[in-house]
């Protein structure tokens, strides 16, 4: 017996709003309804599939029945989209919702322009760190995304889009009063860094480079744009792509602290091995503006 749509649209619903009772009010369901669901399901496939955490996590077997929920879904809502455009007297249908996982630097800079060419399409973004990503696609939360890992998940297609250069900058103030004489290992040790979030290792590598061991202050900014700001304001040093920086820096706002720091960070996209015209067009959408913005792969 295979798993109804209900079922897994079910299933996708809990693992997407972490309790059984946000589930329920987004599928305009009771509690129960949604438990009984779960549990009839849960016997089905004969595996546990969620974990009953807070939030409400599903486990190596559920993802795979999410994915095909969230697969289901779209392929669903497009067929729905062409039987509508056979029926003059159908109703305005919503768009299958898109959901990618996109690394912060990239959406701060290229990504929703490319996005925004595709008027028709709703979109449903979780933001990670490039280096991150994928772990989206396995759980089943995201369709396709854009990070540095070029080793496929199962069940996907990967594609080089190119690659983002990150320098060591900081502002001409922080400079004064750290390294008026130059950046230096030793300075690289005691002053302020700036760093994105826990996952963030961009400025440990260089670090590792320039100057192995140095433990310095961290300041934690876990915002692209802010990251960029706080750098600029002389909070810290830290490792900012090109792409938000050469303004900055061709008004002096920001000063390159290692001509030869520069560290090229390749981005791929992943997606789900898929017959989606939604899902190619965003593909397509995102290769040509990575063609425009990105270095060559």
């Amino acid at each position: 017996m295979e798993p109804s749509s209900d079922q897994l649209r079910t299933l996708a619903a809990v693992v997407e709003h972490g309790t059984f009772d946000r589930a329920a009010a987004a599928l305009h369901l009771t509690p129960s309804a949604v438990s009984q669901r779960i549990k009839s399901l849960e016997e089905l496939s004969g595996r546990v599939l969620v974990r009953r955490s807070k939030p409400i996590q599903a486990t190596a077997a559920g993802a795979v029945l999410v994915r095909l929920a969230r697969q289901v879904a779209l392929l669903e809502a497009e067929a729905a989209a062409e039987l509508e455009g056979d029926d003059p007297a159908a109703g305005i249908l919503a768009p299958a919702s898109v959901p990618l996982v996109v690394n912060a630097d990239s959406l701060a800079t290229w990504v929703l322009p490319a996005l925004a060419t595709l008027p028709g399409s709703v979109f449903d973004i979780v933001l990670d760190d490039q280096e991150h990503t994928i772990g989206r696609l396995r759980d089943g939360t995201a369709m396709a995304a854009i990070g540095s890992d070029r080793e496929p998940v199962q069940g996907c297609t990967v594609t080089a889009l190119g690659s983002m250069r990150y320098r060591p900058l900081a502002s001409p103030a922080f400079v004064e009063r750290w390294c008026p004489d130059g950046w230096s290992a030793r300075t690289a040790a005691a002053a302020p860094m700036l760093v994105y979030d826990r996952k963030d290792a961009l400025q440990d590598r260089y670090l590792g480079r320039f100057a192995p061991g140095a433990r310095p202050p961290r300041q934690y900014v876990p915002a692209s744009t802010e990251f960029v700001a706080a750098a600029a304001l002389g909070l810290g040093w830290g490792m900012i792509p090109d792409l938000q920086a050469e303004p900055l820096i061709a008004d002096g706002r920001l000063v390159v602290l290692d001509e030869d720091g520069a560290e090229d960070v390749p981005l791929y996209w992943q997606q789900w091995s898929l017959q989606s015209a939604a899902l190619t067009a965003v593909a397509e959408a995102i290769a040509r503006a990575a063609a425009t913005a990105l270095r060559p792969a």
